[in-house]
């Protein structure tokens, strides 16, 4: 058993150091109880911290001195240097090193507080008006009160020149910040906007402030923030971060994600901030850190274990970071401290949403027609990509970007004979790293044009533009990105790298085909392929679809652990799938495939930009860019065929429902992502969200079945239909 605990501590740490690239030599500090807000003494050799752990006494919050010069590190480690009674909070070296300042009710009360209850549910804090801000000395001597206002008086930080105190109270009715200088004379409001400004820290300069705040807008949220306020409580579910100079003046607000932004620090360089967020969450209560400039921009994911990360600290060289966290949990409820060393990391590496969007927005324009294989639509999309590749110095993957094709078109879906010669181009570049293994990163960038190949699924759209933004402007924008990104980075990965953009995709993978068939003649080393096909419309609950895991015993483990925050991710095994990835699959290369789903814009004209969720093609394509990274380190990558058989063909049917099928397999029948109007689907009253498990007699329990029902039958007949919604079984009758 003690083996095999080894073995899980083990694993769950390499996925967090491999996640956590801006982390190393993480180390827990705190061994049990309610441990946060740790800060350095401005030497960086001690912490203060504030502790609530019954087995050492503290059974309510109290400050607590920690030394990180000692060579074992455990409870006993930890001083009390608070007066053990009443409740503390937000402790705070003086400049000296010799002095701390922390609020606390004991003048007031020696018994601690009750903490507040939910209200209709709702997580509150209280903000307790007895809080009084003092000095102490690390002997736990009381040696100053600084304030003696009546209301709360709290969370006081010192500027870095050691002129300044900044902290927050209610004096004013609301919950401002202020200053005071050093020794708690000439006190200034600094904010008064309605809201709780506060948990405010100094730039490294000691010019600015970074704090939180939660600025409620509409009447209502006004009304609850100044009820709760009455009653010394506030609701910090809405939180964003916001800086000002030291005087009040140039406020600015620099997140605008939403939910609850908070504990706040500038970074060593005071150009970026990094903060605790749930903004991601689709749950309420997953808390990462994150970083992001003072400009609003280069939002990045810094932690990704447990479900709670908050009060980041960097030390005062800016080569150490401390922060709370319950990862290591031995009991539930446990959040410990916790010390790393800071990796700054490539600016080059984090995704730019202004380069996905001037692609996704050039490429799904009407100026290029929809982008038709064979169209001059899909000639300017080629050049365009070809003159991307080339700035950034990418080699051509023949003598020129571009790899040309002939095939045959079939305009009528009924009629086998009637076929029509076509021509298409894929664009393809090539980043030489002198590896012995390569790996393709590929998206399809063509399109329906006006619909003159039939393939659209909106009536008698023929002539209409079908911009395909999402379908597959999104992914070729990704990939374009990554392009940048692993050309320009300082990293020389251990592989080398095929960007391809394949046209013909529509008319049946026609491109990929082409290539497929020749990589390994000119590549024999491909170790994997990853396609990123439709990621533009991930939906409120984050779902995302990877499929082909199953065909490398390494991919379960590296898509898991790399998972963006937030994100709901679907695992599909098939290496064979209704995109480019299943002509490489064929050739038993190991396939990766990165989806959001289909939706009722599907190959309709209204597939546009304006409803590209870029949020989710950022997250896409960092976490594309990960796996990326991990793939590259691998010595070996095995081919696994999956369960659905290589030689399997897909069956030909004559006739269709005009659904939009998920092509996961869930097992419990054939989801559907959309309905297409005025097709038997809708004629029958089938909705978005329903499970297709039987058509007559025919069992469907995935895509595969689905068109093997399909083939047996003809237009004109009429078919019962069998579907769940909601758990309940409905049977309803369409004609073909």
């Amino acid at each position: 058993m003690a083996k095999k605990l080894f073995i899980l501590f083990f694993v769950v740490l390499n996925i967090a150091q491999a996640q956590e690239k801006h982390l190393k030599n993480i180390q827990k500090l705190t061994f049990g109880g309610d441990n946060a807000e740790a800060y350095f003494s401005p030497d960086g050799s001690k912490l203060t911290l504030q502790v609530t752990n019954s087995e050492i006494g503290a059974s309510c919050d109290q400050i607590y001195l920690l030394d990180l010069k000692l060579k074992e590190i455990n409870t006993q480690s930890l001083q009390r240097i608070s007066t053990g009674k009443g409740r503390t909070t937000c402790s705070y070296f003086m400049p000296d090193g010799k002095h701390i300042l922390y609020a606390s009710t004991h003048a007031y009360n020696n018994a601690c507080p009750e903490p507040p209850k939910p209200i209709d549910g709702k997580y509150l804090w209280a903000v307790y008006p007895e809080f009084d801000i003092y000095m102490a000395d690390l002997q736990g001597n009381i040696v100053k009160q600084l304030t003696n206002t009546p209301g709360y008086d709290a969370e006081a930080v010192v500027s870095p020149d050691g002129k300044k105190i900044a902290f927050t109270s209610t004096r004013s009715g609301d919950l401002e910040l202020y200053t005071m200088d050093i020794d708690g004379s000439n006190i200034k409001q600094i904010t008064n906007g309605l809201g709780y400004d506060g948990g405010s820290f100094f730039s490294h300069d000691s010019k600015k402030l970074v704090f939180r705040s939660s600025r409620p807008k509409t009447d209502e949220a006004i009304k609850e923030y100044k009820d709760l306020l009455a009653k010394n409580l506030v609701a910090p579910t809405e939180m964003e971060i916001y800086t000002c100079n030291i005087d009040g003046s140039d406020l600015k607000q620099i997140t605008h994600l939403g939910k609850a932004n908070w504990a706040p620090f500038f970074h060593p360089s005071d150009k970026k901030i990094i903060f605790s967020s749930n903004h991601h969450s689709t749950k309420g209560y997953d808390f990462q850190l994150f970083t992001i400039d003072t400009e609003g921009n280069n939002l990045q994911q810094i932690t990704y274990e447990s479900e709670f990360n908050a009060f980041p600290m960097f030390s005062p060289d800016g080569k150490k970071l401390v922060f709370s966290s319950n990862r290591q949990q031995s009991k539930p409820r446990e959040t410990n401290v916790f010390i790393a060393d800071w990796v700054e990391g490539d600016a080059t590496e984090i995704i730019q949403e202004q380069n996905l969007k001037k692609h996704i927005q050039f490429l799904s324009s009407d100026a290029l027609e929809g982008r038709l294989t064979g169209s001059e639509g899909e000639k300017k999309a080629a050049e365009y990509l070809a003159k991307e590749l080339k700035t950034l110095k990418l080699k051509p993957y023949n003598k020129t970007f571009f790899q040309d094709f002939d095939y045959k078109v079939r305009l009528n879906p009924h009629d086998t004979l009637q076929v029509t010669a076509n021509s298409g181009r894929n664009v393809i570049g090539y980043l030489d790293n002198k590896a012995k293994k390569t790996i393709v990163i590929g998206a399809h960038y063509d399109h329906l044009g006006r619909n003159q190949h039939n393939n659209s699924t909106k009536a008698n759209s023929k002539g209409e533009i079908h911009n395909g933004a999402d379908d597959n402007a999104s992914g070729v924008s990704a990939v374009l990105e990554l392009a940048r990104i692993f050309s320009t980075n300082k990293t020389v990965e251990d592989t080398n790298y095929i960007f391809a953009f394949f046209s013909g995709e529509e008319d049946g993978l026609i491109g990929s085909k082409h290539l497929a068939e020749t990589l390994k003649n000119k590549f024999p080393n491909i170790t994997a392929m990853i396609n990123l096909d439709m990621v533009g419309r991930l939906d409120k609950d984050k779902n995302l679809t990877v499929g082909g895991i199953g065909t490398c015993p390494d991919f379960k483990n590296i898509v898991e652990k790399n998972k963006p925050a937030g994100f709901h991710v679907t695992l599909d095994e098939n290496g064979i799938g209704p995109s480019d990835h299943t002509s490489f699959y064929l050739k038993d290369i190991p396939v990766l495939f990165f989806f959001t789903g289909t939706h009722n814009d599907y190959h309709k004209p209204s597939d546009d930009e304006d409803k590209i969720n870029y949020y989710g093609v950022k997250n896409i394509t960092d976490y594309v860019f990960r796996i990326s990274n991990e793939l590259s380190n691998l010595s070996t990558v095995t081919f696994t065929k999956t369960k659905i058989n290589a030689q399997k063909t897909t069956p030909k049917y004559k006739v269709t429902l005009g659904i939009m099928p998920d092509y996961t397999d869930k097992g419990d029948g054939l989801h559907i992502d959309g309905v297409t109007e005025d097709r038997p689907a809708q004629k029958a009253g089938l909705k978005e969200g329903d499970i297709l498990t039987k058509i007559n007699d025919c069992v469907i329990k995935e895509v595969y079945s689905y068109m093997e029902c399909l083939s047996k039958l003809n237009a004109g007949d009429e078919v019962t239909i069998e579907f769940k919604r909601n758990g309940e079984t409905f049977v309803v009758k369409t004609k073909l």
